[in-house]
């Protein structure tokens, strides 16, 4: 297995992709989970899942299984789910809620919400046993947009410049994703999605609008601009606008709900696409937010959850949100169909020096690149 590569453009035209390896070889993967998954801030839970003291969620950032919970004070911890004495893991179930402590099923050490080591058999009779030094180990975690970011490094990356970064990249500034007051929204719908393809196969698709014409006739009937093949994310600050007789982000064009109250009359009628590396994908539309994230679990298959975010009166109130969960629903499907068609073509000889990105693709180029450099 090699990740050393040397793309020279092909035309003023093409630029060449990486290879089909990329995509298919554990070994790239095993890197992938190591240099990037293990290593930058992961969007793992939304906080409002854990919306009471012992609510917890495992979830699998790289090789690790995470346990995430919220302690008696609210705050938000985030744990490796491994017992500190022979390494059983704690939590086997998704989510959970436990009564005071978390308690191992195989010795009894029991440790409280904020990793602690509480207690264990004959723990009295051994004192030189640190209550912290024993306790679980902790991950770096941050709240933001309403979701809880874990990081496993030792020394996390700065949070405001690769995350927040990422969104002022895109839109110029935080005060432009803020005005959406994503952390207030309310859960309208969740799907999640078992797509049989890599991870990066997933990224570059959401990256691109080449394909809009051709597989997402709903999408260009309310976002027309899509439908030339036009990558809204590769301007800073465009937002796609709506066609002239669309009245919402709906799957007929038909009118959604009342727009956000915080965001400007800029923003409105306008959809912004932004991409969080490694796997978070937000969607911003007048009346509601779309949040992607992504779990590779293999070099084959990904785990997608899509949160569809409303303002709390529309959740609480049980209005029908379905003609605007549709719209992007479909545009999943057709991305994520697309996606698995491709997965067996990085296996093929035809493809074992890759592809090639169209003038309109070649800002892929840089995730690309981004990927060599991380794994270098």
């Amino acid at each position: 297995m090699s990740t050393d590569t040397t793309r020279a453009p092909l035309s003023e035209g093409l630029l060449p992709t990486l290879g089909g390896h990329w995509y298919t070889d554990p070994g790239v993967f095993a890197l992938e989970q190591e240099r990037i998954f293990e290593q930058m801030w992961f969007c793992a839970v939304r906080a409002a899942d854990l919306d009471a003291p012992g609510r917890f969620q495992t979830v699998q950032v790289g090789r690790e299984s995470i346990l995430v919970t919220r302690t008696r004070t609210g705050a938000v911890k985030a744990f490796f789910n491994v017992c500190r004495h022979r390494g059983v893991q704690l939590c086997a179930e998704e989510s959970g809620t436990v009564r005071r402590n978390i308690q191992c099923m195989y010795h009894a050490w029991t440790y409280d919400l904020d990793g602690r080591l509480v207690a264990a058999p004959n723990l009295t009779k051994m004192p030189d046993v640190g209550r912290e030094e024993y306790g679980l180990r902790a991950v770096h975690v941050r709240e933001w947009l309403g979701y809880v970011w874990l990081c496993l490094a030792e020394e996390p990356p700065s949070f405001e410049a690769d995350v927040e970064g990422a969104v002022v990249e895109r839109l110029g500034d935080l005060a432009a994703i803020e005005a959406y007051g994503v952390e207030q929204l309310g859960l309208g719908r969740r799907i999640t999605y078992d797509v049989k393809a890599n991870w990066k196969l997933i990224i570059e698709n959401f990256m691109e609008c080449y394909h809009c014409a051709t597989i997402h006739p709903e999408l260009t009937e309310v976002l027309p601009e899509f439908a030339d093949g036009y990558a809204a994310q590769y301007f800073v600050g465009h937002g796609a606008e709506f066609g002239a007789e669309v009245q919402g982000f709906t799957v007929d064009g038909s009118e959604g709900f009342e727009r956000l109250a915080t965001i400007s009359e800029e923003q409105d009628r306008r959809y912004y696409a932004i991409t969080v590396k490694p796997t978070v994908f937000v969607n911003l539309v007048p009346d509601h937010v779309i949040v992607h994230r992504m779990f590779p679990t293999a070099v084959d298959r990904t785990t997608v959850v899509c949160d569809w975010l409303y303002a709390p009166d529309v959740v609480a109130s049980g209005r029908d949100v379905e003609r605007s969960v549709e719209l992007f629903h479909r545009v999943n499907e057709q991305d994520f169909d697309a996606c698995e068609r491709c997965q067996p073509g990085m296996s093929s000889r035809v493809y074992r020096d890759g592809g090639v990105l169209v003038p309109s693709e070649h800002h892929i180029g840089a995730f690309h690149a981004w990927v060599e450099q991380r794994l270098a």
